[in-house]
């Protein structure tokens, strides 16, 4: 593809050459960003990013002025999560593995490793975290950036074992050292800290899971004093930043039915709100202070800015103009906003990265999110809503077959995980994969979806392989209806609470799928909460609750589940049926999927089983996320060909 430089003020041209070419291969849907975690130096002179292709990932550090690579590292096998500055010398990477611990109880889980970068001294990265006494050398929160008396730092959560309990503890690390040590201790009801711009604690979050009472303390006076507590058995609040400025903190509470902020004077601890100021889906924070300076709201079909600052305002809205038609989201920018890097997604841009340089008032076009997939190759979606069989408005995004007409296709009903989350607007690269093969995706935003209001969420409780289950075919039914798709060929797939979809929607809802396609699903509820015990040492906890609540289920030993549960309903299933799972998956184990594998055996059904080495439950590792798709793709195209 060409692209040329234009200025901001005439806006931006596009010159695409015409290929004709084959249905792109499936490598290029499954492949992890070209460039993720892309972050600009707090001066705007250098960006570092995360750059990945099928066997491992690497980070990249470049000049902004030319492009030129200063620092270039392979991550090799482990999984880069984030990449942050510290300064502007200083970067900060975390990566993750899954494993056990020795001395530690319980299944494998994720741990998050930090390493630092100094450009200023050399090209090698130095563990962070070892050597304190009493702690593992993993992080159990975010790292915060803060400068100690002018030189870099950073301040965060890790697990301190004073005795043979893991309490949250702060560790502060400077980066020109080779050790950290612990700053601030919690209890065993500690679940986070909130950290100043300065590196010092300045409030404390402690859960009871037994009685479900939240508490909130502040720092004065060196000491910790409580002002604030609520009961929450399971929605239980949080503080997400400081205010406007640093006066005040913004919590988030639950307690009148719905998410509201509020907001808490550092001064005395009073609590005033509700308020609407930070009312959206999350808010934009300043890189160092943490004050908010915005709020992002997504609907059904688009992600809209506010920025308080009338500045920061009218130079949103320059950009958003330079792009017309298309989605601008910012994903970062220099202290002085003279740099900013934009992802821009729309039909000219496909899914892109632009460099906004405002001195010069151009846009320069850095690389394609994905590498090889441009514009082109992308298959367009549309969105709409359509009634569930009780009358419930349900959201939905419809991706079609690019150059073919909306009329008799073969479908892929596609569920989200979640439950209690949603799709985006904008690229899906699970969508655009089965799409290239010519099917047209359905991906409904079922109740108990989150991003529509808390009546739509809240719909689901109750409801998990029940209504949840059904809107899931009514959106089937109102395609059929319109005549864009073809109801006998239909199948359904998903990963995760989309996983169980899938699994269910061939036993709880039969005849309306010809196969389905179930990733890291969940197929017994009973053994799923059962494990959620085993892993939080008891059952008076919030996630299990959590859970319970979406379930309908009055405790873990609910037999009434089991009506709602695949692996016990395996005789049922008449139509073709595929399980994939990754082997280090912690958010549902893979017994899970065997449990199905071996209830259709013993129902003398066949079952397709694909077991991936060294995958989570995100689908983390590009290998294994192109081996999935090759394996689900093969198995749709066999049981539902789209021809």
């Amino acid at each position: 593809m060409l692209r040329r430089l234009t200025f901001l003020a005439l806006g931006l041209t596009f010159t695409v050459a015409a290929i004709a070419a084959p249905p792109p291969p499936l490598s290029l849907f499954g492949q992890l960003p070209t460039i993720s975690s892309i972050q600009l130096s707090p001066d705007g002179k250098r960006w570092v990013a995360a750059m990945g292709d099928e066997q491992s990932a690497q980070i990249q550090v470049r000049a902004v002025a030319d492009n030129k690579l200063l620092s270039i590292t392979q991550v090799e096998k482990s999984k880069l999560r984030d990449v942050m500055w510290v300064g502007n010398d200083h970067i900060v990477s975390t990566v993750s593995t899954t494993t056990t611990v020795a001395g530690l109880e319980g299944p494998k889980r994720e741990w998050f490793l930090l390493s630092m970068l100094d450009l200023s001294k050399d090209s090698k990265w130095r563990p962070l975290l070892d050597a304190i006494p009493d702690t593992m050398n993993a992080a159990a929160g975010t790292p915060r950036p803060f400068m100690r008396n002018g030189q870099p730092a950073i301040v965060v959560p890790v697990w301190h074992f004073p005795s043979n309990v893991g309490l949250l503890a702060l560790a502060e690390v400077r980066l020109g050292r080779s050790h950290g040590l612990i700053t601030t201790k919690g209890n065993s009801d500690t679940r986070s800290f909130f950290i100043g711009s300065d590196g010092e604690a300045i409030a404390r979050a402690d859960y009871k899971e037994r009685g479900g009472e939240w508490q909130l303390f502040l720092k004065t006076g060196g000491s910790f004093h409580k002002v604030y507590a609520e009961t929450a058995l399971i929605d239980y609040p949080g503080i997400t930043s400081f205010g406007r400025d640093e006066s005040t903190l913004v919590l988030t509470s639950h307690k009148s039915g719905e998410w509201e902020d509020y907001e808490i004077n550092r001064a005395d601890g009073s609590v005033s709100g509700p308020t609407t100021d930070y009312k959206g889906d999350s808010v934009l924070l300043d890189r160092r202070r943490r004050t908010v300076i915005g709020t992002i709201d997504t609907d059904l079909e688009r992600t809209e800015y506010r920025f308080f600052d009338p500045k920061d305002a009218g130079l949103w809205r320059g950009i958003a103009k330079a792009f017309p038609g298309e989605q601008v989201s910012l994903e970062s920018w220099s202290d002085d906003r003279q740099v900013i890097i934009v992802e821009v997604q729309g039909e000219q841009n496909g899914v892109s990265l632009f460099k906004i340089d405002r001195t010069n008032g151009k846009a320069e076009f850095m690389a394609d999110r994905y590498d090889g997939l441009g514009p082109e190759l992308l298959s367009p979606v549309t969105t709409f809503t359509y009634k569930a069989a009780d009358g419930l408005d349900i959201p939905a995004y419809l991706t079609l077959p690019r150059g073919r007409a909306a009329k008799g296709l073969p479908l892929i009903v596609l569920a989200h995980g979640g439950p209690a989350s949603r799709d985006m607007p904008g690229f899906d690269w699970w969508a655009q994969a089965l799409a290239s093969r010519g099917y047209a995706v359905l991906q409904p935003q079922f109740r108990g979806s989150t991003g529509f209001g808390h009546d739509h969420e809240a719909a689901g409780y109750g409801q998990w392989g029940r209504k949840m289950q059904t809107d899931l075919s009514d959106g089937v039914r109102a395609l059929t209806a319109k005549g864009t798709i073809d109801p006998k060929r239909v199948c359904i797939a998903g990963a995760s609470y989309g996983g169980y979809a899938a699994m269910a929607g061939v036993t709880l809802d039969p005849g309306v799928y010809r196969c389905a396609s179930a990733v890291a699903g969940v197929s017994d509820l009973r053994r799923m909460l059962l494990s959620e015990i085993s892993d939080a040492g008891g059952e008076r906890n919030a996630t299990l609750r959590y859970w319970q609540r979406f379930m309908g289920a009055r405790n873990a030993s609910d037999e009434t589940i089991d009506a709602w549960s695949p692996a016990r309903l395996a005789d049922k299933v008449s139509v073709p049926l595929q399980l994939i799972h990754g082997k280090d998956d912690t958010v549902v184990r893979i017994e899970q999927s065997r449990l199905m594998v071996n209830a259709m055996k013993k129902a003398g059904k066949p079952v397709d089983y694909l077991e991936l080495a060294g995958e989570d439950h995100w689908l983390s590792k590009p290998a294994t996320r192109i081996a999935l798709l090759e394996a689900q793709v093969a198995f749709l195209l066999k049981h539902n060909p789209p021809n």
